[in-house]
């Protein structure tokens, strides 16, 4: 969307929460972990790594075990809201700058037919708490207080106030530059 050619590159880091360890510490952490995992096999690249988590009600809901589990969490998010953390972090060289992005998304309320065949679409199966809002998931929201971006897992604001941290900048049409 930017226009910023890039590689995908699985850090192989274990997403697991620490015990009290604050949703935000641990998204930022997952970033930060993975940004270090890639930047170690590529150097000189920028690195851009995250993580997202949603969170109800103090219950961490990250992507779900199987459909069953999907659908278990869909019909929690009904007719409520939660709050979405992504952490994001960009690497380059020995250089890391990390950030997190919170945005709060409240759900229409959802029946059992809509959130099967939801679940059925395949959809919901690697996404934190069990949607995506940048697909069929969109029609599951009724409102989002924050950044439409940090909900799919990537907050561009972010991204683009964390680089000159690595002396670069965001110019449109150009891409990456240094500054």
């Amino acid at each position: 969307m930017l226009g910023i050619p890039f590689t995908v590159a699985p850090a192989g880091v274990e997403e697991r929460m620490h015990p009290a360890e604050s949703p935000r510490r641990y998204v930022e952490r997952l970033a930060r972990e993975k940004a270090a995992a890639v930047a170690a096999a590529h150097p000189g690249a920028l690195i851009v790594a995250g993580d997202t988590i949603v969170v109800l009600g103090g219950r961490v809901l990250e992507k779900p075990a199987d459909p069953a589990d999907a659908a278990a969490m869909l019909a929690a998010l009904s007719a409520r809201a939660h709050t979405v953390y992504s952490g994001l972090a960009l690497a380059r060289g020995k250089t890391v700058a990390t950030g997190v992005a919170v945005a709060r998304v409240v759900f229409h309320e959802l029946g059992r037919d809509l959130i099967d065949r939801y679940v059925e679409t395949g959809e919901p199966l690697d996404k934190a708490g069990a949607y995506g809002i940048q697909g069929y998931g969109s029609a599951l929201v009724r409102e989002i207080e924050g950044d439409y971006f940090t909900v799919v897992g990537l907050s561009v604001a972010a991204f683009v106030t964390l680089l000159p941290e690595l002396g670069l900048e965001y110019r449109p049409g150009e891409g990456v530059v240094g500054r």
